[in-house]
């Protein structure tokens, strides 16, 4: 079966499950808008069947706004009251949170927060998370063995690893990791992290996705991303020599952050925007994201179960660190990694 013809299937699945609610929820109620603004932190090529697919079933238009989660949680603070957004889609918890933070977004019902653990949404109650995602060293296997990877994120500032690790510095889930550092250990010990990898001299990417490009090519061996991107890569290259470490409980390195959404406060259609979000936590979303083609990210709604092979999600205890707190703490994180020369 072609990951085409698969993904068509997942798909399917996803259009029955929507068809449902939105007859349960009575289609004219759901249908008194005709657009929604959406600014998404997930990129275009993820993400857009599902859209399509809401689309299709609602006659919903959705006008898609698609940027880097840091940087649309900046144009949405400078937007303020004036924002045409409704719906913020961003990729990790602290993009969300520095908005929250701001009252940028709207307290969303309880029947919506009630969807998913109490541990994967907002403390205000103003965002909830979509998906979950692990922190991971990817690493190439013909290059390294798995028993000679470090058991911690401190590991990686020992000279052996000059010249090959891989950083997405500017991309929005690598801050949040470093935001949960400085929560874990104080910015004393994180700052000095940061400066002995910088003295390792990493390789430095934008995206997730290209370190593992990088890795498969062996321009680096080891690279620290979210746990699914590895299953993206295999979709495209089956055979590539990549394969996902993750980190010892509680470590630094090991975050457990989420894709999440928001209605945002400017919004004139805060009904349908939270009907949107309740959509993107229906069973069939929730299986999209985990197991269609290429995509294995952890579905939060009890019930729906993660893509075969992974560690079971209440196994990953994470960091240990509240991800609700990642927001408030993003702007001394850029300070940081600017003042450590990551981000200029």
């Amino acid at each position: 079966m072609t990951a085409l013809v698969r993904l068509g299937l997942v798909v399917a699945v996803l259009a029955a499950s929507l068809t449902a609610s939105v007859t349960a929820a009575g289609r004219p109620a759901a249908l008194q808008a005709t657009k929604l603004v959406v600014y998404s932190g997930r990129e275009e090529r993820f993400v857009k069947p599902l859209f399509e697919t809401y689309t299709r079933l609602t006659g919903i238009e959705l006008e898609i706004r698609y940027g880097d989660s840091a940087e649309l949680a900046a144009t949405l603070l400078e937007e303020g009251s004036n924002s045409p957004a409704d719906v913020f889609f961003a990729q990790d918890a602290g993009a969300l949170g520095a908005v929250a933070a701001k009252g940028r977004l709207a307290v969303l019902p309880a029947t919506t927060l009630n969807r998913v653990p109490k541990r994967f949404r907002a403390p205000g109650k103003r965002w909830i998370g979509v998906t979950g995602r692990a922190r991971v060293i990817a690493f190439n296997t013909d290059a390294v063995k798995r028993s000679e990877l470090p058991k911690t994120i401190w590991g990686l500032t020992q000279r052996r690893w000059k010249g090959r690790i891989g950083l997405p510095p500017t991309n929005a889930s690598f801050q949040a990791f470093v935001t949960a550092m400085r929560l874990k250990v104080g910015d004393e010990r994180t700052r000095a992290w940061l400066v002995a990898i910088r003295e390792n001299e990493p390789k430095l990417y934008a995206r997730n996705s290209q370190i593992l490009t990088a890795l498969a090519r062996r321009e680096i061996e080891v690279g620290l991303v979210n746990h699914y991107y590895l299953y993206q890569l295999k979709e495209e290259q089956p055979n590539a020599p990549v394969a996902n470490y993750f980190l010892t409980r509680r470590d630094p390195g090991a975050l457990l952050n989420v894709a999440g959404a928001g209605v945002v406060s400017a919004s004139e259609r805060r009904v349908q925007a939270t009907r949107f979000i309740n959509f993107l936590l229906s069973r069939g979303a929730q299986q999209f994201f985990a197991t269609s083609p290429g995509r294995a990210e952890y579905p939060l709604v009890r019930g729906v179960q993660p893509r075969a092979g992974l560690p079971a999600l209440a196994k990953i205890q994470g960091a240990g660190v509240n991800i609700g707190r990642l927001g408030r703490e993003l702007e001394a994180t850029l300070r940081m990694l600017n003042e450590v020369g990551f981000t200029r």
